[in-house]
């Protein structure tokens, strides 16, 4: 694996994400050099994971902006839903995507990048719970472990978090 020393990384964070789907990505792209900013609605805020595992953010999503950033990682969870009714969380997952810039998306964070409504011609993933709505925004949902289309990388649950942190770490290596 090629160093990502020169790379920073944007994930976001609201109360009931995924834990792993959050931290796992976090310390495998830590471990591989890279910075890591973990964005919530509010700067130094502690939020809950789903399974009771807390998360500070080191950042308001307000306050960051894409070009600042190599890439873009979604965790899963019921944080998503919250996340996808928020403008500034719409306009960055559009911003990473219209730059080509990695998106990265796991489980239920696919409802972020439909809500940003850039779906559309891409092959993905995610849990089988939301493959109606990435079909009927426009993608080809497939049942891969991962899934990587451009710019893409996606996956479906906790179980494929090593194939999706080999497929990040390889977009970003590029």
């Amino acid at each position: 694996m090629k160093s990502l020393k020169d790379k920073k990384i944007l994930i976001f964070v609201e109360h009931i994400y995924e834990d792993l789907e959050l931290w796992y990505p976090k310390l495998r792209l830590i471990e591989e050099g890279a910075t890591v900013v973990v964005a919530g609605p509010e700067a130094n805020k502690v939020y809950e994971g789903k399974n009771g595992y807390p998360c500070k953010s080191d950042a308001s999503y307000n306050d960051v902006e894409e070009r600042d950033f190599d890439g873009l990682v979604i965790p899963g969870g019921f944080a998503p839903d919250k996340l996808r009714r928020d403008p500034k969380v719409l306009k960055l997952t559009k911003q990473f995507n219209e730059s080509g810039k990695l998106v990265a998306h796991i489980c239920h964070g696919g409802w972020i990048t439909i809500s940003a409504k850039i779906m559309k011609g891409y092959k993905c993933t995610s849990t089988p719970g939301i493959k109606d709505d990435i079909e009927n925004a426009g993608a080809e949902w497939i049942d891969e472990p991962v899934v990587v289309d451009r710019n893409m990388v996606s996956s479906r649950k906790p179980d494929d978090l090593p194939m999706f942190c080999k497929a990040i770490i390889e977009a970003l290596s590029k």
